[in-house]
């Protein structure tokens, strides 16, 4: 039998709003979640480092993230494919 191996890290769905450091992109990830009194839906974001090795993600680039082992201090992600390319305005 063969069966695709499927990853049990995490993948997130973000846009990069940070490419200023060398081979890594600031990424931020927002989430809508119900209220637990109110029942309003809010928007949650968060903010990962991902590493970048080629610097070939731009501003406003919407990019996929996976959890890999820790790279450095802050940096626990690695992009790992582009999802939409920033519109030039």
């Amino acid at each position: 039998m063969t069966e695709a191996n499927t990853s049990l890290k995490r993948t997130l769905i973000g846009k990069v709003v940070s490419d200023k450091r060398e081979k890594t992109v600031t990424v931020l990830v927002e989430r809508r979640v119900m209220h637990p009194i109110y029942g309003k839906i809010v928007v949650k974001s968060s903010k990962y480092h991902a590493h970048d090795e080629q610097n070939e993600y731009q501003l406003g680039d919407t990019v996929e993230i996976a959890e890999s082992r820790p790279l450095s201090k802050t940096k626990n992600w690695v992009v790992t494919r582009l999802v939409q390319k920033a519109e030039l305005v």
